[in-house]
């Protein structure tokens, strides 16, 4: 956004409200006036850019992002059908490596399967393969039971976090319920002698073979480093990798306490929200994260839909907020489901640090840091549930915490929803784009669905002029199926590349 500011130099004794005539003779930039005297004074003016205001998101001089056409690329794990798969293989978190080479899973298992991306130089569509292939599995955690509290923990990973690469080995942080462990990922190559040699006793007939080292298979070892533990009584529900890249917050349902990676024995409390009475208890933590930039920044997010910013440097103990971000509630539209639905599932940094992403269960929305008062974007993601929330509730979907993501531009948005759909929003822009992940042929456009809240609803929308694409494939509200649900997402860092966990299966889809 451009201000012109006027450099303006008054006589003595002269009122500038005094001028009644402006006179917009531009020469070189100069501009004159006349005021009630008859003197004439000049000024000149000096363009520079400044940022946009709060409220803003998105300068409306730019043309909004077109909306990205998906292909289908890969799917990982068993498709052969719904029976063949055990709880244990349900993927429960999902995270690209900052540079994108790598993309990491965990399950319920407690098992970390790590993919890299294709190596062999393959171009396809003009451009570098995006194809990821298995580069190391191993077991993360494994269940335990704690005796004091008589309370089995349970071994499924919770979050992975990538440490940035410093040398040849990658580091991850996961977590489980209650334990955070450190993981080096190194490479070996496995060298052996080749057997045609007969240098040894009573073997030699007048040749002599000299042993020589032969390279067999690259092997890829997942060693632990860390493990801090004992530090958390409630289930840890975020990790978050702080931008100096030496110390890293987890957090659980009523607590967050800062780590620094070589101290497995000592950790600091930075925010406390317990009460005294646990009867008191009111709201809970349900995310936390580092900024990508500030060190001493870091937002938690509560299950009453605020948003809290800290800063470290003010105090010790984070309990009260630098900042909060909240949008009020309108009492006619209040009910019994109000304070549930308004619980904040996940919450993502923009990678310039201007924004924050909250999920919901039914919107997804954007926050501008200078603005705390209501989101600057809102995008319904689960509009056509509204009226079923009681049936929700029943079979206790209306609890399932969906993740949401921004793309590596910050320009679109992507998060999950059920029947195996998934949304991407061109911020700026009122139409969203739902696609269902399901295998197809590779490189295969996807086609979009529609979800309907009732079945003549192409009708009524004929009838409002509020149309939609006649390619859609339509989706009846009554026929979703709320067993198959995408939760877990995750954007590419620097391409049109996402990855997201169905149940079992890992899709991967991209713009190429």
């Amino acid at each position: 956004m451009r201000i012109v500011v006027f450099c303006l130099s008054l006589l003595e004794g002269h009122n500038p409200d005094s001028f009644r005539n402006f006179s917009p003779i531009r020469q070189c930039s100069i501009y004159r006036f006349t005021d009630n005297h008859g003197k004439k004074l000049s000024f000149k003016s000096m363009v520079m850019e400044v940022d946009e205001p709060a409220g803003t998101s998105m300068d409306t001089s730019e043309p909004i992002e077109p909306a990205i056409e998906w292909r289908f690329s890969q799917v990982k794990g068993n498709i052969e059908g719904d029976d063949t798969h055990t709880e244990a293989d349900v993927i429960s978190c999902v995270e690209f490596s900052h540079d994108g080479e790598y993309l990491a899973t965990g399950d319920k298992g407690g098992r970390v399967v790590i993919f890299q991306r294709d190596q062999s130089g393959k171009y396809v569509n003009g451009a570098r393969s995006r194809e990821y292939n298995v580069y190391s599995t191993f077991q993360s955690h494994e269940p335990e039971f704690d005796y004091l509290k008589s309370l089995e923990i349970e071994e499924k990973i919770n979050q992975i976090k990538w440490l940035k690469k410093k040398n040849a080995a990658n580091f991850i942080l996961s977590t489980n319920d209650k334990t955070v462990k450190l993981w080096k990922i190194s490479e070996r190559e496995r060298k052996v002698a080749d057997d045609s040699w007969n240098i040894r006793r009573g073997q030699f007939v007048g040749s002599l073979q000299i042993p020589t080292i032969v390279p067999m298979e690259l092997i890829v070892e997942a060693s632990p480093r860390r493990v801090y533990g004992n530090a958390h009584t409630y289930h840890v529900n975020s990790i978050s990798v702080n931008s100096d890249q030496e110390t890293f917050l987890s957090a659980d349902d009523l607590r967050i306490n800062l780590w620094h990676h070589e101290i497995t024995n000592e950790s600091f409390n930075i925010v406390d929200i317990k009460p005294t009475n646990m009867e008191e208890l009111t709201e809970v933590i349900t995310a936390a994260e580092f900024h990508p930039s500030q060190c001493n920044w870091f937002v938690y997010s509560s299950s009453k839909g605020s948003i809290r910013l800290c800063d470290m440097r003010d105090r010790a103990l984070c309990d009260a907020h630098a900042k909060i971000y909240e949008e009020a509630e309108d009492p006619s539209s209040r009910s019994f489901f109000s304070e549930i639905i308004a619980s904040v599932s996940d919450i993502k940094f923009s990678h310039n640090g201007r924004y924050l992403l909250t999920r919901d269960y039914l919107t997804v929305k954007v926050w501008d840091l200078n603005m705390e008062t209501r989101p600057i974007e809102t995008y319904a993601v689960h509009d056509h549930l509204r009226t079923k929330l009681c049936a929700l509730y029943e079979n206790d979907s209306i609890f399932d915490k969906f993740e949401c993501g921004w793309s590596g531009d910050d320009k679109h948005i992507l998060t999950g929803s059920y029947h195996n759909l998934f949304r991407t929003y061109a911020r700026g822009s009122t139409e969203a784009k739902t696609w269902e992940a399901r295998p197809q042929e590779p490189h295969s456009l996807l086609r979009t669905r529609r979800v309907c809240a009732g079945a003549n609803a192409r009708a009524q929308r004929a009838r409002r002029g509020v149309g939609g694409d006649s390619n859609d494939d339509e989706l009846a509200a009554d026929s979703l199926d709320f067993t198959r649900k995408i939760l877990h997402t995750a954007w590419h860092p620097k391409e049109n590349i996402i990855a997201l966990a169905a149940t079992n299966n890992l899709y991967i889809f991209s713009d190429k």
